[in-house]
């Protein structure tokens, strides 16, 4: 049934309603409210309480605008309980006229404790003898775009729960009988009927709190769909066919001796589970997570290592150049007698078209950025993918380089490359869990017995002479240092002026040290020209913008500054000092900040000075900014969850994940049903 059946949602509403992923009558039904409203009752002024929202009627007693700075109209009322007022810091003429004394108004807000009483900053209100009736039901208050109105969705929600109730379409019930009676849950039609529509009586702690038997029911559904379309798509990857790549022993040996250390047991163990994978006839599906600095790279080498004794070719994709510059000097020394590729959007000309020519032909390990899946680049065996920090990458950009496999020898079928997925973003395991179901997960969790624990100091920006004098200390004694800006805007152009304002401070804190500058908006050489000279210790003190946050790998930098650090996120500020402690030196992060804190700034940074741990960051991370700002905004695809946590709703995943291989036994039918009732973009997930 269509958006434009209902009253009031002619073609340009139900084109705007799209936005919201609503293009059906039924999809209202799943467009959950996000919290409610009582306007089934008015509170007596006199009972009224601080910061809870109320609905409140009575009689005007006088209006009049504040001679301030800024006009306010105050409109007073009495109840015969009480006093107080309502407050307007933006109206309009004619609202003053109408606000006159004797009349009745009924408002609805927030409550606040005033300085002459109770009182309501703009709330919504309506003037008249003639009051309508109390609401029957609490108000949904629903997710909304730009040119929809709340007004609107709630009217349109309510004639779609009515079309239910008299039965103009029918939703089936999914679940099992016994599992509802078992977990005391309401039906499907009776969960939407109620949270479309709570009565006066519903338990609004509950409600506010997402607990209410029938929110529960609505999540149980939801996250078991959740797991089902992973399922569907991990069943789907593994009907394809992939080259069998079986490392013999002893043929590993040709990069670990090139390696100036020894791995360790983590790395051995992700090592073997990525050779058992790849040696099988369907396409590897592994997500690799390593702290800053536990070695992933290497384990990317003996990964590629399986391909290329088969003859065959393995590519790296990262998302920035550098990053990818940084693989391209890392592999070439694991590959001496191997013919390394590079290709980025900086490579143009006769030089791209030798390097697609190296591709297509000769070509071994293939390193580079989104470039590596454009529609010229044509592979000559691609048999292993490996896709560095992918929660960068959008879903469309990884299946087109998935894509790029070859047919088998006899010509007779697709061979899908094994794909590698590593991150060195680490995620909490129960969001791996969650997120990642349709990938076996590998944790690096052990660091090089070398690796020095970070100091990492919390420092007022108001204490510049003293840091300055640190660093001129450590640049004497042979050490570099980083100086990262941050700024709150997403301009690039307002990053690279930020970086170039402190670049030139700077210099004028440190005439006898070299200062360099690299930020988004250098060019690709320029960038690469900046690296290079730090690298070579020609350059002491390099100023940056979170361009360096991953890849960057310099030794002999020892020292961090992270200026304005309460602006960042703890994940981003775990990777930025990640790319010190990399030599023998200890190592120091300077978290510099500006007071006062907010209190979830400094829960961040006290978090950071507390712990090198990624994944015990990463744990407060989720509990701070949620699953889908972890994962990025390209990435999280399925995990946007219209009503579920998997923080608040950890058991609830838990339960669900059981769930669904009983119902994929007993009833695969209504797997499907599941999936295509909460998840549009399942078929999508499944090729991923």
């Amino acid at each position: 049934m269509e958006l434009t059946d209902l009253k009031g949602i002619g073609q340009t509403t139900a084109e705007k309603l799209l936005a919201l992923g609503l293009s059906e009558v039924i999809d209202l039904l799943f467009h959950l409210p996000l919290r409610y409203e009582d306007k089934t009752r008015l509170t007596p002024i006199d009972e009224l309480v601080g910061f809870r929202y109320a609905q409140v009627e009575g009689e005007i007693v006088k209006s009049y605008v504040t001679q301030g700075r800024r006009p306010i109209l105050v409109c007073e009322i009495d109840d015969g309980s009480a006093c107080m007022q309502l407050k307007f810091f933006n109206f309009y003429y004619s609202q003053k006229i109408k606000m006159r004394a004797g009349l009745r108004i009924r408002a609805y807000g927030e409550v606040r404790d005033g300085m002459y009483g109770m009182e309501i900053i703009h709330p919504e209100f309506s003037l008249g003898a003639k009051q309508p009736a109390l609401a029957k039901s609490l108000t949904p208050i629903y997710p909304k775009s730009e040119g929809i109105s709340q007004k609107l969705l709630q009217k349109a929600a309510a004639q779609a729960i009515q079309m239910l109730q008299d039965g103009a379409f029918e939703l089936d019930e999914l679940l099992p009988a016994d599992w509802l009676a078992a977990q005391a849950m309401p039906t499907l039609v009776e969960a939407l009927q109620f949270v479309h529509s709570p009565p006066p009586d519903a338990d609004v702690l509950q409600l506010i709190n997402h607990t209410h038997p029938a929110q529960q029911r609505l999540k149980l559904e939801e996250i078991l769909a959740h797991f089902l379309a992973m399922h569907q798509a991990r069943t789907a990857i593994q009907q394809l066919n992939a080259p069998r790549l079986i490392m013999a022993p002893g043929q590993a040996q040709g990069v670990m001796s090139l390696l100036p250390f020894e791995l360790t047991g983590a790395q051995q163990r992700v090592v073997q589970e990525i050779h058992q994978d790849m040696a099988l006839n369907h396409p590897m599906q592994r997500l690799v997570q390593g702290d800053v600095g536990s070695g992933k790279t290497v384990v990317a080498a003996l990964a590629m290592q399986a391909a290329l004794v088969h003859g065959k070719q393995a590519v790296m994709m990262a998302p920035t150049e550098i990053l990818a510059e940084q693989h391209l000097l890392t592999l070439s020394e694991y590959f001496p007698d191997r013919e390394v590729v590079f290709l980025a959007g900086k490579v143009k000309g006769q030089a791209r078209a030798e390097v697609l020519a190296a591709i297509a032909g000769t070509a071994e390990v293939i390193i580079g950025t989104h470039a590596l899946f454009q529609a010229d680049v044509q592979y000559r065996d691609l048999a292993l993918v490996i896709i560095d920090e992918q929660h960068r990458f959008g879903v469309h950009q990884r299946l087109l380089l998935k894509q790029k496999g070859q047919a088998s020898e006899d010509n007779t079928e697709q061979l899908m490359p094994h794909n590698l997925i590593m991150t060195a973003t680490p995620i909490p395991r129960t969001l791996a869990q969650i997120a990642y179901a349709n990938l076996d997960v590998s944790v690096i969790d052990e660091l090089p017995p070398n690796r020095k624990t970070i100091n990492t100091l919390l420092l007022d920006n108001q204490k510049m002479p003293q840091l300055a004098e640190r660093i001129k200390q450590a640049c004497a004694g042979g050490e570099q240092a980083y100086w990262v800006c941050t700024l709150i805007e997403e301009s690039e152009h307002l990053r690279a002026k930020a970086a170039q304002d402190t670049f030139a401070e700077l210099q004028e804190w440190f005439p006898d040290l070299q200062v360099g500058l690299i930020h988004g908006r250098l060019k690709g050489d320029e960038k690469q020209a900046v690296m290079d000279r730090f690298k070579a210790n020609q350059i002491q003190l390099l100023v940056a913008t979170t361009v360096i946050e991953v890849g960057v790998d310099v030794p002999n930098a020892s020292l961090m500054v992270i200026d304005n650090a309460e602006r960042l996120g703890l994940s981003q500020l775990h990777q930025l000092r990640g790319r010190v402690g990399r030599g023998n030196r200890q190592s120091h992060c300077v978290l510099m900040y500006q007071a006062p804190l907010s209190e979830n700034a400094q829960v961040r940074l006290s978090t950071m000075r507390e712990t090198n741990d990624g994944f015990q960051i990463a744990q407060q991370d989720l509990k701070l900014r949620g699953p889908g700002e972890i994962l990025g905004t390209r990435q999280k695809g399925s995990m946007e969850f219209r009503f579920s946590n998997p923080e608040q709703d950890a058991a609830l995943f838990q339960q669900a994940k059981g769930m669904a291989a009983d119902l994929l036994a007993c009833n695969p039918q209504a797997c499907e049903q599941l999936i295509q009732r909460w998840q549009k973009q399942a078929q999508l997930l499944a090729k991923v």
